[in-house]
């Protein structure tokens, strides 16, 4: 793919049959910086029949913007955490702003946390401690607990387990085999897959099995965007949009009707993050 090739943005897809809601996003990432630019997106992805997004932090100034963004548009809900590669740097501040923050009306869910081992920026105990502390925040603030698991499956669950999971946990760009996502579901988790699960070489023969086997109340679709742009053109710039060619893949791998998985996934959103089912706050 050449480079003009990987700036041009897949093309506007034909409207979902059912809204769909993308279940985690960054529009500050994506280039959605002030309030008519973020219309301007959600609007884009409402065009594709993706009306709602869940969009994420990852540090301090992420998590302010996201609350910030939350109130410029009902379509947007916020998600605030400090990001496991950045958890050496969490200290006092870091959790007192964090607190308010989870507090705000827009905040939807507590994330992403978690812990990555692929990435060398913070190492583990300060992973595992900020990990611990967002898993009690959720608690604290009755919200989901957004997990970011990057090659740290068996540390998580096992955190999970000593800290008592919060009533609601989502593991965000699922990246799992089934035998995980069987676990996960038996454990009663929520499992968001993004464009990832659409890839068809040989490392994703695993995670689409999971995609699979999900049973949908337990299942969220998302764009990780401006990250990992779903087949055919990965590679190429995410938005929220693009959850549409994410929907329709899986509903091809599952065997069922598009509107079906779309309706499915968006009403495991709104139980998940107390969405109104007339999309309205």
């Amino acid at each position: 793919m050449s480079k003009e090739d990987k700036r041009t943005p897949p093309p506007a897809p034909e409207p979902l049959p059912a809204p769909a809601v993308d279940a985690h996003t960054h529009l500050d990432a994506c280039g959605a910086r002030e309030a008519e630019q973020v219309r301007a997106m959600v609007d884009r992805a409402e065009a594709a029949g993706v009306g709602r997004v869940v969009t994420v932090a990852d540090d301090l100034d992420s998590a302010r913007w996201t609350v910030e963004a939350a109130g410029w548009d009902e379509r947007v809900h916020a998600a605030v955490a400090l990001h496991p590669t950045r958890a050496k740097d969490f200290g006092e501040h870091e959790r007192a702003t964090l607190r308010e923050l989870a507090h705000a009306p827009g905040a939807v869910a507590v994330g992403e946390t978690g812990l990555d081992y692929y990435w060398d920026f913070s190492p583990p105990e300060p992973q595992q401690e900020a990990f611990r502390w967002h898993i009690a925040l959720a608690k604290e603030v009755g919200k989901p607990l957004m997990i970011h698991d990057r090659d740290a499956h068996e540390d998580i669950v096992r955190i999970l387990d000593e800290e008592g999971p919060p009533e609601t946990v989502v593991f965000h760009c699922f990246s799992g085999d089934a035998e995980f996502a069987r676990r996960c579901v038996d454990a009663g988790y929520v499992l968001s897959f993004a464009g990832t699960a659409t890839f068809r070489n040989a490392n994703a023969r695993g995670l689409r099995e999971a995609a699979a086997m999900v049973p949908a109340e337990q299942m969220l679709v998302e764009t990780d965007a401006p990250f990992l742009t779903p087949h055919p053109f990965r590679g190429k710039p995410n938005e929220p949009y693009c959850v549409n060619y994410t929907v329709r893949d899986l509903a091809e791998l599952r065997g069922e009707d598009v509107a079906e998985l779309a309706v499915a996934t968006t009403r495991t959103a709104e139980r998940v993050f107390g969405l109104d089912p007339a999309g309205v706050r």
